[in-house]
């Protein structure tokens, strides 16, 4: 199906949102189901973190995917432009222990990467506040971050100046739409392939803290994101868990972890957010055809939505529109979990 084709993308998250914007840019006519309030989505509760390196180093199931994963962040300059998104290019410094730091850099040499050593002088001016007892770390300029909020009302305003329709209510079937992209979670049945998702709970926690400098941290117990408003802490890790409610005994040990970081965390106002994301058994996303006729798919992201919202927003258009959809379709597609 060429240009003009029809398309009901389900899920308004970072990755259907992206998707809509590229379709709409390709000539498609697309209606977006969602029936959340805006924002109310795992992309909106996310720390906003474009981490190619960080995410590879620190997660050993991620060790061979840098190239698709920088290929991915290097696609978000023409989108950020394209629909106004602010983009901080500060960079992220990983300190702890001497010993895990040797492993950070480690984990670089083996990636091919080669972190900055940066001694406590930098590192308290990079992020002011900082826990005395870090005297130094490893910088990495190559991880972005955005403010997950403000993307996900730029990439709407910029869908719906591009005729992007929205509506607010689930998307049970393709119809008459020429497709039907299932840019969604495990709770529904728009594609089997989505059976092979697993819901990953996670609670962050924001608080108000001033001054924090730009770059975001990583630490042997968690992050610190810098935000407009202070600090995002996170996050834990909860599979199997599909419920978004607010669990308030995850907010001390959260806040215990930021405060190794920053001690002033201890006493700031804070408040608790909880997301739920879906994962492949892999850890990437699928994204490509599926086995029921017009349904496409572009789910699993895990941890990394933001970070390969363009990337998978490239191979959806190039599906519908019948171009080469790139070097990493092949690695992402869907029907990967099917037994052989």
């Amino acid at each position: 199906m060429g240009r003009g084709a029809t398309v009901i993308v389900a899920g308004a998250g970072a990755l259907g949102l992206s998707t809509a914007l590229a379709l709409a840019d390709a000539g498609c006519a697309v209606t977006v189901f969602d029936p959340a309030p805006e924002g109310a989505n795992a992309s909106g509760v996310a720390a906003g973190m474009l981490a190619p390196v960080f995410e590879t180093v620190l997660d050993a199931e991620g060790s061979g995917d840098l190239p698709l994963l920088l290929a991915a962040r290097n696609l978000w300059p023409g989108l950020a432009g394209r629909a106004g998104v602010e983009l901080d290019r500060s960079g992220a410094v990983a300190v702890g222990s001497d010993g895990w730091l040797a492993q950070i850099r480690a984990g670089l040499a083996r990636a091919g990467l080669h972190g900055a050593d940066v001694g406590r002088a930098v590192l308290v001016e990079l992020a002011p506040g900082l826990a005395s007892e870090y005297a130094d770390g490893v910088m990495s300029r190559e991880d972005w971050r955005l403010e997950p909020s403000a993307a996900l009302t730029a990439l709407r305003r910029a869908a719906i100046s591009a005729g992007v329709s929205f509506r607010g209510e689930v998307a049970r079937q393709r119809g008459d739409a020429d497709w039907l992209v299932a840019a969604t979670g495990p709770a529904t049945d728009l594609a089997p392939e989505l059976g092979s998702l697993t819901p990953i709970k996670g609670h962050i926690l924001r608080a108000q803290l001033a001054d924090v400098g730009h770059v975001s941290l990583r630490g042997e117990r968690g992050y610190a994101v810098p935000t407009s408003g202070g600090l995002a802490i996170g996050a834990t890790m909860e599979p199997g868990r599909a419920d978004p409610a607010v669990d308030p005994s995850h907010a001390q040990p959260l806040l215990a972890a930021g405060s190794t970081l920053f001690p002033a965390l201890a006493d700031a106002p804070f408040t608790l957010a909880a997301g739920v994301r879906a994962a492949t058994p892999d850890g990437l996303p699928m994204v490509g055809a599926s086995s029921e006729p017009g349904v496409l798919v572009a789910a699993g992201a895990r941890r990394n939505g933001w970070l390969l919202a363009p990337l998978v927003a490239q191979i959806i258009v190039a599906c519908v529109t019948g171009r080469d959809p790139g070097p990493y379709a092949a690695r992402l597609d869907p029907r990967r979990f099917e037994p052989q």
